[in-house]
C-alpha cells in the first residue's frame, strides 16, 4: 500500500472569471506541479460524464416553505451575498453546463453577475432561457432562478446582467452545516486509486471543508484529472481525532479550479457520502460540533 502525502499551503486571492474574490482559504496540495494547461471547471467533466445535477429550486412544491417571494427580502439576501463575496455557481442547459461567478450589483431593477472566464461558455450562457444560481451564504444553501442574461458593462469589463429573480430558495437544514477543517492539523480521507499490475494505492488527500453531508477534498490540478463528475470510490477511510476511522463511499459532486495570486493553480473536489447513517455519521457530527465550539472559543478569545 502507497501513500501519497504533501504539505500545507495558504493562499488569499482566487480568480473565479474576470473579477478577482478575496478570501483566505486552506489549500493542501499533495504535490506541486506547473502544467502549462489552463483547466476550466467544464473540463472536468467530458461529454458522456456530464449529467444534471440536483436543483432544489426544479423541486419547488416539495421545498415551497423554503422560498421567498418578496423582492425587498430577496434583493436583501443577494446584497448580503454580494457583500460576503460569496461564490455563485451558475447551471443551464438542465443543469449540464455551469460556470463559476460572483455578484457585482443587486438594484432593484436587476442584478449584475461577473463574466465567466471561459468565452465557448459564456456564449452559450447568452443563449440559455434559464439559469440556476446556487450559492451558500452564512452556510444556508441558496438557489435562483433568471430568465436568461444579456452581456452588459461593470466598471468598464464584460459582465452578465438579468432582471431580479422572483423567487429565492434558502435551504437551512442540518446536512448543509459546513466547517472548514484545520490549517496547522489537517485531516486527511484516504481514498482507493486504481495502479498499475493491479495494485491498489490509496491517496490521502487533505479536507478543505466537512458537513454531515459531505466534504470537500483540495487536489492539485494533476491529481483532478483523477476525478470526475458523478465517481463513485468505494472503501474510503476517515480517520477522525479520538474516534474510530470511518469507512465510507462517496460521490463526487463538483470539481472547479482555484488559482492564487501567483499564478499557481489547484482543484476542489466536492464530494456527498453514499448511505452513511448510524454511528458513523454521529461521529462526523460530533467533530463538527467540536471544530464549531473551538471556532467560538477562539473568536471570545478563550483558546
Amino acid at each position: 500500500m502507497a501513500y501519497l502525502f504533501g504539505d500545507r499551503r495558504h493562499f488569499d486571492f482566487l480568480h473565479f472569471g474576470s473579477h478577482p474574490i478575496h478570501r483566505d482559504l486552506p489549500l493542501y496540495p499533495a504535490f506541486a506541479l506547473n502544467l502549462p494547461e489552463r483547466l476550466l471547471a467544464s473540463d472536468f467533466m467530458t461529454e458522456p460524464e456530464k449529467s444534471t445535477v440536483r436543483l432544489e429550486l426544479e423541486e419547488a412544491n416539495a421545498y415551497d416553505q423554503y422560498l421567498l417571494h418578496s423582492s425587498a427580502e430577496i434583493s436583501a439576501v443577494l446584497r448580503n451575498a454580494m457583500k460576503q463575496g460569496c461564490m455563485v455557481t451558475v447551471y443551464f442547459d438542465m443543469g449540464r453546463s455551469f460556470f463559476l461567478t460572483s455578484l457585482l450589483e443587486v438594484t432593484a431593477n436587476g442584478i449584475v453577475l461577473d463574466y465567466g472566464s471561459d468565452e465557448s461558455i459564456n456564449r452559450q450562457a447568452l443563449q440559455a432561457k434559464r439559469l440556476i444560481c446556487t450559492m451558500n451564504v452564512n452556510r444556508v444553501k441558496v438557489q435562483f432562478g433568471i430568465a436568461g442574461v444579456r452581456l452588459a458593462q461593470f466598471e468598464n469589463r464584460p459582465a452578465f446582467a438579468s432582471a431580479l429573480p422572483e423567487q429565492l430558495l434558502r435551504l437551512q437544514r442540518r446536512e448543509f452545516f459546513r466547517v472548514s477543517t484545520p490549517i496547522i492539523k489537517p485531516l486527511y480521507c484516504e481514498l482507493p486509486m486504481p495502479a498499475l499490475e493491479g495494485e491498489e494505492t490509496m491517496l490521502q488527500l487533505p479536507l478543505l471543508d466537512i458537513s454531515a453531508g459531505g466534504l470537500a477534498l483540495m487536489v492539485t490540478t494533476r491529481q483532478a484529472r483523477l476525478f470526475v463528475h458523478n465517481q463513485i470510490f468505494n472503501d474510503c477511510l476517515l480517520p477522525l481525532p479520538n474516534e474510530p476511522a470511518i469507512h465510507l463511499s462517496l460521490r463526487v459532486c463538483n470539481l472547479f479550479e482555484i488559482t492564487n495570486r501567483a499564478g499557481n493553480r489547484y482543484a476542489r473536489v466536492g464530494c456527498e457520502y453514499l448511505e452513511l447513517a448510524g454511528m458513523p455519521l454521529n461521529q462526523i457530527q460530533r467533530y463538527i460540533t467540536h471544530l464549531e465550539r473551538e471556532r467560538k472559543a477562539r473568536e471570545n478569545g478563550l483558546a
